[in-house]
């Protein structure tokens, strides 16, 4: 079960997102409930974070959230949901970037790899 849910909002689905999903969760013990509208259509702050306390969901300070569940600060960096790491303050980063440094480091030791050889077939050759 989880233990943080995130909905991605709007003003068309705020009634489901506030009552019958929202009922839901709490009845399946989600710890954190998060309203995340990117256009800020109906939450000018863009991000609504809710914790399940005795039964009942509490909404959760506005000026630094924070999931707790997740060990992580959030941030809106225009209509994108940023993840920052609480223990080290690192960036998490979304799978493009990831698939991008993943590259680069293949890439990188793959080039490593083939100056080993060369320098190999260089010392074979000196001998």
């Amino acid at each position: 079960m989880p233990s943080v849910i995130f909905e991605v909002t709007s003003p068309s689905t705020k009634k489901n997102d506030l009552t019958t999903k929202r009922d839901l969760y709490k009845q399946l013990g989600v710890q954190e409930y998060w309203l995340f509208d990117p256009k800020a259509e109906w939450i000018p702050e863009q991000l609504r974070g809710y914790k399940l306390v005795n039964g009942s969901y509490q909404l959760m300070e506005r000026d630094q959230p924070v999931s707790q569940g997740l060990g992580l600060r959030l941030v809106v960096e225009e209509h994108l949901l940023i993840f920052y790491r609480l223990d080290n303050g690192d960036r998490l980063l979304p799978p493009d970037e990831i698939w991008e440094q993943l590259t680069q480091d293949q890439q990188q030791l793959q080039q490593a790899r083939q100056r080993a050889e060369e320098e190999k077939r260089r010392a074979v050759e000196e001998k």
